[in-house]
């Protein structure tokens, strides 16, 4: 698909320099541009560039005035940056615009589907299951009976969502996912023997959450795992049952957290970090990659390490932890000329 300078511009609400016919179909970094790309300029590092780029079109600053001559054209806009973001969320929005039911699929008579929906070959919907308007599900993905999914949703390939789970509106879930999967819970018997404890909940996935590819989250053993409103999970994380995420937090891939434990709202988890059961996290706390955290933090806590403690005191603890060989060496020698003097 091809999009002209003066189309690109009204959608930014900017203002051409050059040629408003000049077309491009593709997007490219600045210091790779080719014939028939659109890139933009933000960084004034990036400046010498411009003057090199075989690319057909570029988003800049109104600020930007060229030093010297500039073959391609110029789109000016307030925010060069934040503008080409917003360019490909309408270039991922024309690209993923797809309609209709490829062959084939199953789709039970007892479930309703709303309007202008995408169903990929190979899905599956079970029984009385309610999706809403504007709805993409790809290829090879599986909802189970009684799920709700909301409006304006996008459900990627192979993505399984057992029964009962509930998804709000404006959702994405990547490739891989699985959503409502059993909980770990299993009770050992007399002989030693673990038997799987029956898991009879739900998940409850609020309006606006992203779940990156190939994430679990499990259903509750009672009531409910809940992912709240504007939440943002990276690949690969595992939210085990009655775990509950609040508002807006963030966690980054290959985090893990126990049942039942309580996330707050706005927090930064990074990486791999892992988390207990049962505890709670406060709001606003942010927890540095590959920490473990095995008890409850208050609201805008800053920790690292594991256990985890003050990301100050860590810093501060770490400078120490380099230095033990030459911290030992001089406990060392204090020994041995305190020795000396005793003898």
């Amino acid at each position: 698909m091809k999009f002209t300078a003066q189309q690109i511009a009204d959608i930014l609400e900017g203002r051409v320099v050059g040629n408003p016919n000049e077309e491009v179909s593709k997007l490219s970094k600045i210091e790779e541009g080719e014939k028939g790309s659109l890139t933009f300029l933000s960084n004034p590092k990036y400046n010498p560039f411009l003057y090199t780029t075989n690319a057909s079109i570029a988003i800049v600053n109104d600020s930007f005035e060229p030093e010297k001559e500039i073959t391609t054209t110029l789109i000016k806009v307030e925010n060069a940056y934040k503008a080409f973001s917003k360019l490909l969320e309408f270039y991922n929005e024309v690209k993923n615009n797809k309609t209709g039911r490829e062959q084939p699929h199953f789709i039970s008579a007892s479930s309703t589907i709303g309007k202008n929906e995408y169903l990929g070959a190979f899905t599956y919907i079970g029984e009385n299951v309610i999706i809403g308007d504007n709805v993409k599900i790809y290829p090879n993905s599986y909802i189970g009976d009684n799920t709700k999914i909301g409006d304006n949703c996008v459900i990627f390939a192979g993505v399984k969502i057992y029964s009962e789970s509930q998804i709000g509106n404006h959702c994405k879930i990547h490739s891989g996912c699985i959503i409502g999967s059993d909980g770990f819970g299993f009770a050992p018997d007399e002989a030693g023997h673990f038997n799987a404890i029956p898991q009879i909940g739900n998940v409850i996935i609020e309006d606006y959450v992203d779940i990156g590819s190939g994430s679990t989250i499990d259903r509750a053993t009672l009531g409910s795992t809940i992912i709240r409103k504007g939440v943002k999970l990276d690949n690969q994380i595992q939210i085990a049952h009655n775990v509950e995420i609040g508002e807006n937090t963030v966690i980054a891939a290959q985090t893990g957290i126990a049942g039942s434990a309580k996330i707050g709202q706005n927090c930064m988890i990074g990486g791999q970090v892992g988390i207990v059961g049962h505890i709670t996290i406060g709001n606003h706390v942010k927890i540095q990659a590959q920490s473990g955290i095995s008890k409850s933090l208050k609201d805008h806590e800053v920790v690292q390490g594991t256990p985890a403690f003050s990301y100050p005191d860590f810093n501060k603890s770490y400078v120490h932890f380099r230095n033990l060989p030459k911290i030992a060496a001089s406990i060392s020698n204090i020994e041995k000329n305190l020795s000396a003097e005793k003898s």
